[in-house]
């Protein structure tokens, strides 16, 4: 697979419509690490994580300034959005599998963009579900439906289904959010072993989450970026009150 891919924010500031959403964010995510952004809700931080994967495209009022770029390219500059989504995949709050069998989540997004046969699909469907440690679970019920999972596997079926095509970047926008302590140990877990190939960037609520997998941290607030740099640092040793407010559990 390809190498993973840093990110640089610069200087970017999105509005819908009138509405200033975010203002001049700069960060730079590292390859082969996991970068948490945090803050309180409505601050920003999915608006953000969105724009690096052009799904705000899809909003008519959006508008940005400033540049994400990817080893030097200006994602923004490419006409075509689908371009980038083979590179930079996206696992989304509740698990979203299509309502077909788990073998067929697997295999629809390589079939829309590869040709190839479906054995050769199928081997790299188990190996992806091997990577996500579900394979063990489901190899006797491949053909049916993904509904019939539980909801911490639908979420490892969607992150195995998000690696079919290899991405360099994987977005997470609180992936663990509905699930129980088990399933979310499964995906912490997961992320950390997908960092060694890829680059992640993860919104999270969960602060302690933040503090146990990532590697570098942004705390948003009203669309700024207040504080960013390594994890242990930011916790350790906030540098702002509001900083400290937040991740204390005052705010």
């Amino acid at each position: 697979m390809n190498k993973p891919l840093s990110v640089s924010i610069e200087n970017v500031s999105i509005c819908y419509g009138d509405n200033q959403v975010l203002k001049e964010v700069s960060l730079t995510v590292p390859q082969n690490s996991i970068y948490a952004f945090i803050g309180p809700s409505g601050c920003g931080k999915t608006t953000m994580l969105r724009s690096i994967n052009r799904m705000n495209d899809f909003v008519s009022s959006f508008s940005l300034s400033g540049q994400i770029m990817m080893e030097g390219e200006d994602i923004y500059s490419d006409k075509k959005p689908q371009h980038l989504r083979k590179r930079v995949g996206m696992v989304f709050q509740q698990p979203n599998p299509l309502p077909i069998s788990i073998m067929r989540n697997m295999i629809l997004p390589v079939t829309e963009h590869y040709h190839g046969s479906t054995a050769k699909f199928k081997d790299m469907a188990i190996e992806k579900l091997k990577a996500c440690a579900l394979y063990e679970e489901v190899k006797d019920k491949l053909n049916q439906s993904a509904f019939s999972l539980s909801g911490g596997q639908q979420q490892r079926l969607c992150i195995a289904r998000a690696l079919m095509l290899n991405p360099q970047v994987i977005l997470f926008d609180e992936p663990c959010s509905a699930l129980d302590p088990i399933s979310t140990g499964k995906i912490e877990e997961l992320l950390n072993e997908l960092k060694k190939e890829r680059t992640i960037i993860i919104v999270t609520h969960n602060m302690e989450q933040a503090r146990r997998i990532s590697d570098y941290t942004a705390f948003f607030y009203n669309g700024i970026v207040v504080e960013s740099g390594e994890t242990e640092k930011l916790f350790m040793n906030p540098e702002t009150e509001l900083l400290e407010n937040y991740i204390t559990g005052k705010f």
